[in-house]
């Protein structure tokens, strides 16, 4: 990994594109673009519009909606000053430096962008990650994941649909109910099973009048682990055990999935619970694209680089989920945390600002710094931690308290991407929206 990389030739800028737009491609583009311009920066994603991952678990449950949230790609590029190309990267050619970009279709399956192939000097990737159904039989074809807005979106409108079909059955049959199993307690399954139980009893009350959430929506939260939200400290997870036992979710521990079939899961010890819809939440891994590149990767699936985000190939970066940043001397990496990627972001600006002025890189490796987690456990509350290890110890907090911080760190991510003002205007445009729309989408 000590190659120096590639010059662009003579009189040419250097080319930098960055494949994905999530939270740290996104804020690393940028950045990259209000200093450089679009003539050094472009940022490759498949979709037209940037929503925060972390938010997806709203999506799903109905409380968000994707759309008014969605922010635009192309209006991004002219605010920060970077070209967006938009298409899926289907390949890489590293000896041509070059990245292939898929063709775009319209609804009706006309072509509206063709294939393209893109030249960089230096090329970051900040795919993210999808679901790993660790070959689980049945997980592939019957579990839905929140991969993507199309998943949340997906499963929002097959809740709705369930919900609508339990209240018309209550009529003739009053033990009629849906059954909704999460598989993972990590951050993102504990978050949905709680908006979830808060989204269906709205749902029921804009017009379901047979169907109560508290009764006909049977929530069943499933992990492997001995405790749900295992990565964070002790007392983090006891809050929110306590909060969706209060809230009448079930909560399975020590239980690993063995099958998902079409209306039910099946774990290892012999149990069966009843699922009329399946989300899996259970565990991360690389995307694809990653093994054809021909680089190191590890057991599942994410490139693995060196202290200063480097592949084997020196003109090839990395980011957030989609690689392994090494992590201390025991062989452990950076967790897969929003956080991460917004600290790798800031710290590969510096790095491929001297690339693009053509100057001697920073040497210094990164360094994860770990500032604490937050949970959102429903609309008025929350828990986590602040300050991570900061004294072998971190600053609980719990309620209210601890959902504006978590509110919070949606709008640092777009005060990262939009600036102050934008942000502002944003969050108050949204807040009186929703003085006028439905507490969830129905529709």
């Amino acid at each position: 990994m000590d190659q120096a990389p590639a010059r662009p030739a003579s009189g040419q800028p250097h080319h930098v594109i960055i494949v994905g737009g999530g939270a740290g491609g996104l804020e690393l583009a940028a950045k990259l673009g209000r200093k450089h311009g679009p003539r050094h920066v472009t940022l490759v994603d498949s979709r037209p519009i940037h929503i925060w991952k972390p938010s997806l678990h709203e999506a799903a449950a109905g409380t968000l909606d994707i759309y008014q949230e969605g922010l635009s790609y192309l209006m991004l590029a002219n605010l920060c000053g970077f070209t967006f190309a938009l298409g899926a990267v289907q390949g890489v050619d590293r000896e041509r430096r070059t990245v292939n970009v898929a063709e775009v279709r319209d609804a009706v399956g006309e072509v509206v962008l063709p294939e393209r192939e893109l030249p960089y000097d230096t090329l970051v990737l900040a795919l993210g990650s999808e679901s790993n159904f660790f070959n689980t039989p049945g997980a592939a074809e019957y579990a839905v994941t929140l991969d993507s807005t199309e998943n949340a979106e997906a499963f929002r409108l097959t809740m709705l649909k369930a919900m609508v079909q339990v209240d018309q059955a209550k009529v003739n049959d009053p033990s009629a109910e849906l059954n909704v199993v999460i598989v993972g307690g990590g951050a993102t399954g504990v978050e949905l099973a709680v908006e979830l139980r808060e989204a269906g009893g709205i749902v029921a009350a804009y017009g379901l009048p047979n169907f109560r959430a508290d009764r006909d929506l049977v929530i069943t939260l499933v992990e492997g682990a001995p405790r749900i939200l295992s990565a964070l400290p002790e007392k983090i997870s006891n809050a929110a055990l306590k909060r969706l036992t209060e809230l009448g979710i079930r909560v399975e521990t020590n239980c690993r999935v063995a099958e998902v079939t079409p209306d039910s899961i099946k774990t290892a010890d012999g149990r069966e619970f009843a699922a009329g819809l399946c989300m899996w939440a259970a565990g991360i891994q690389g995307l694809p694209l990653m093994k054809t590149l021909d680089l190191p990767l590890n057991r599942i699936g994410q490139l693995i680089v060196n202290g200063q985000l480097e592949s084997p190939d020196p003109n090839i970066l990395a980011l957030g989920d989609c690689c392994a940043v090494p992590m201390g001397e025991d062989g452990r990496t950076v967790p897969a945390r929003a956080q991460a990627a917004h600290q790798e972001a800031s710290y590969l600006m510096d790095k491929l600002t001297a690339r693009i002025r053509n100057t001697d890189e920073p040497t210094k490796p990164y360094v994860y710094h770990d500032h604490g987690s937050l949970v959102s456990l429903g609309q008025d509350a929350g828990v986590g931690s602040l300050m991570g290890k900061l004294a072998g110890r971190g600053l609980f907090v719990s309620g209210t308290l601890a959902r504006l911080m978590y509110m919070s760190l949606h709008l640092m991510h777009h005060h990262a991407v939009l600036g102050i003002w934008r942000t502002g205007t944003l969050a108050l445009a949204r807040l009186l929206l929703r003085r006028t729309h439905p507490r969830v989408k129905l529709h």
